[in-house]
């Protein structure tokens, strides 16, 4: 992208649920790739248009897309995880903006940090690294703490994965180069 950092160039839409069509801008990021509407789209036709009392963990925030989307269709709590600081700036600039929904918590922190200190259980966890740095391999053992059994894993990726760890692909579609996944733990596979 040539936009200049924080020149608020870069936006997505909240596609559904109460902040429907409210707009989120954030600054160039290394490996910062807005979740795209449609893909948002068929991830929320795929759980269902509604997350109403759901806890969600949106490990890589970035522009807040996924995080904000689920605290729009009704989720109880969603905690977004941030390290880079003026991307960070950029999401609680968003959540001023959308008044506070009282559901979302941002944590300026690591991913692989918070997974292993936090004891917080989730219904659904969405990871979308950045690409080729190895963070799927290093999260996947830290995961299935942090999952409700019944819970679900969305996962994008630079290729397909069918499975990871003790959870399977049940949906995956294709965007420009974006996998997405929505995976389920293997029902012999329970951690609760």
């Amino acid at each position: 992208m040539s936009a200049k950092a924080g020149s608020g160039s870069n936006a997505v839409r909240i596609v559904g649920g109460e902040l429907r069509r409210r707009v989120l801008r954030f600054p160039d990021s290394e490996g910062l790739r807005p979740t795209p509407d449609r893909v948002r789209e068929t991830l929320f036709n795929w759980l269902g248009q509604e997350l109403d009392g759901w806890h969600c963990l949106d490990l890589f925030a970035g522009s807040g897309a996924l995080g904000f989307e689920a605290a729009s269709r009704g989720a109880a709590r969603v905690v977004m995880i941030e390290k880079a600081p003026r991307v960070l700036a950029a999401l609680q600039e968003n959540h001023e903006l959308l008044h506070k929904p009282a559901a979302v918590e941002i944590v300026r922190g690591d991913a692989l940090q918070y997974l292993s200190s936090s004891k917080s259980k989730f219904d659904l966890i969405f990871v979308d690294p950045p690409y080729h740095k190895g963070w799927i391999a290093r999260l996947e053992p830290l995961l299935d703490a942090a999952l409700h059994a019944d819970g679900a894993l969305y996962l994008e990726a630079e290729n397909e994965i069918e499975t990871l760890g003790p959870w399977q692909t049940v949906r995956h579609g294709k965007a420009g180069e974006v996998h997405f996944h929505l995976m389920r733990r293997e029902p012999s596979q329970p951690n609760d």
